[in-house]
């Protein structure tokens, strides 16, 4: 069992940049961050597989978020970047044990807790 710990959401306004981080605590695979607005479903934002050789982004946040991992700290990043009002949810970290990077919910086994993000205009 993988626990998973979220950090460094908070409030920033809009055009500014926050880096959340992803502890877990042990080995992970597959990793992705999600996101979810008041009223709206849990949507991805962005994965990477274990190499970090591969990833994939939701269209609405590339070319401004990066997601990154480091497998000696166990943990992996979210770099947001040109933030805008609409990334305002509760960001989540998610780990799979697969290899391949996934974008729906129901392909992740392990969930942290969530961080709130709040940009503001």
């Amino acid at each position: 069992q993988v626990q998973l710990v979220e950090s460094g959401g908070g409030l920033v306004q809009a055009g500014g940049s926050l880096r959340l981080s992803c502890a877990a605590s042990g080995r992970t695979y597959g990793m992705g961050w999600f996101r979810q607005a008041p009223g709206k479903e849990r949507e991805f934002v962005a994965g990477i597989r274990r190499t970090g050789s591969s990833t994939l982004y939701a269209d609405s946040v590339k070319g401004r978020f990066t997601i990154s991992r480091d497998n000696a700290k166990n943990t992996v990043y979210l770099q947001m970047n040109s933030l805008k009002p609409e990334d305002t949810a509760v960001y989540y970290c998610a780990a799979r044990d697969a290899v391949l990077v996934a974008t729906t919910t129901d392909q992740y086994d392990y969930w942290g807790q969530g961080t709130q993000v709040t940009v503001s205009s």
